[in-house]
């Protein structure tokens, strides 16, 4: 039978991961909760509630640098920068019902949304973390500067590790200014091989694009968003030039302000899909896309990161869903299903035997024990 612990500090923390080694014992780290569903169910773990470790540490707005304890909630992080006119640029998303995400567990699942298109992935954001590894140990990497090049690059290797290397305490984060007008503009009408063809368009324009999606049903009609962000005297000009660009594929209309802001949070979250169905989460090369959506009969489908990343809701068999992502050069990972399929179908693409062998002893160095080992994976 679980039971869920809840340390005030790191030092309580390697305290419940040494006796949970000791006894043989498994430890789930948790933050709020949000991605429960996502991996395989798992029983008799110690739950590690990371909450009770909340807090800020450090912040220097002029430095654009930012340490925070791991089980402060996203949302209080994101209202205390943007407090400053600043903002977590890798454009990080809550997707639990009542906004309980912590930073730790952004940062152990990667989450990124729309701008990872063009402002880089979690990882690039992390500058420094402590944490607790499966020896029970704590360690540091990183640092408070962005350019920091002492030893191995661990704050890359511990983003989207999803609690299998180290229990995070503490990360550093790099943030950036916010910018001062976003504009939202719309190709109404395209099909997903054209609407790729217009976003890889428009990100190889001088336009500075901040994020692409397509999606196949927004409000009833196929629209191809394109999003420009900066001083509105550059976000106009930028328009004009898009605009012209895609003259030949369509009118490109700016949406209000309030239609944009809903457009791209339907999109971190991917609302436009059904909820009762498998969720696939497939990362490609974006000229893959559409013969992958076209490949899976009656399912519901939206790109984002200008068609680089597709979210996929089918009932089709998963073993065909994933042969059609390796084909087209990239991977699918289960975001979200039943208790029996996540019980038998992997929740992370399966990996080359070469890689999953490298995977597995860097996991043994952390963990030794395989105290972080719950079978979710």
């Amino acid at each position: 039978m679980s039971e869920t612990l809840r340390p005030d500090d790191a030092t309580q923390v390697r305290e419940i991961v040494s006796a949970a080694g000791s006894r043989g014992e498994r430890i789930t780290v948790r933050g709020g909760g949000s991605k429960d569903g996502f991996g395989a169910p798992t029983s008799d773990t110690t739950v590690l509630d990371m909450r009770g470790m909340s807090g800020i540490i450090d912040y220097d707005p002029p430095e654009l640098v930012l340490t925070l304890l791991a089980g402060t909630s996203l949302a209080e992080v994101q209202a205390l920068v943007a407090a400053q006119g600043q903002m977590l640029a890798f454009d990080p998303f809550d997707t639990s019902a009542g906004g309980g995400s912590t930073i730790g567990g952004v940062v152990a699942a990667g989450v990124a949304g729309p701008a990872r298109l063009t402002r880089g992935a979690t990882r690039d954001h992390v500058l420094g973390f402590e944490a607790v590894s499966g020896r029970g140990e704590c360690f540091v990497a990183g640092g408070k500067v962005v350019k920091n090049v002492t030893g191995y690059d661990l704050p890359k290797l511990i983003t989207g590790s999803w609690g299998r290397l180290a229990a995070i305490t503490q990360v550093t984060l790099k943030v950036m200014p916010r910018p001062h007008m976003q504009s939202t503009l719309l190709l109404r009408g395209l099909d997903v091989r054209s609407g790729v063809a217009a976003m890889a368009r428009a990100l190889g324009a001088p336009v500075d694009l901040s994020a692409a999606a397509h999606l196949a049903d927004w409000h009833g009609e196929a629209v191809t968003a394109l999003r420009l962000d900066g001083f509105p005297p550059s976000v106009s000009a930028r328009s004009q030039t898009l605009a012209a660009l895609l003259d030949d594929m369509g009118n490109l209309d700016a949406i209000s302000a309030d239609h944009g802001d809903a457009l791209w949070d339907a999109v971190r979250h991917v609302s436009p899909l059904p909820i009762d169905c498998p969720l696939w989460r497939i990362v490609v090369p974006p000229s893959a896309a559409p013969d992958i959506v076209a490949a899976v009969p009656d399912a519901a489908w939206m790109l984002d990161w200008a068609g680089g990343l597709i979210w996929l809701a089918s009932r089709g068999d998963p073993l065909t869903i994933r042969r059609l992502a390796e084909a087209g050069g990239g991977h699918a990972s289960l975001v979200r299903a039943d208790a029996a399929m996540r019980a038998t179908v992997p929740a992370l693409h399966p990996q080359p035997a070469p890689v999953a062998a490298l995977e597995a002893r860097v996991r043994r160095a952390f963990d030794p024990a395989g105290v972080f080992e719950t079978g979710r994976f």
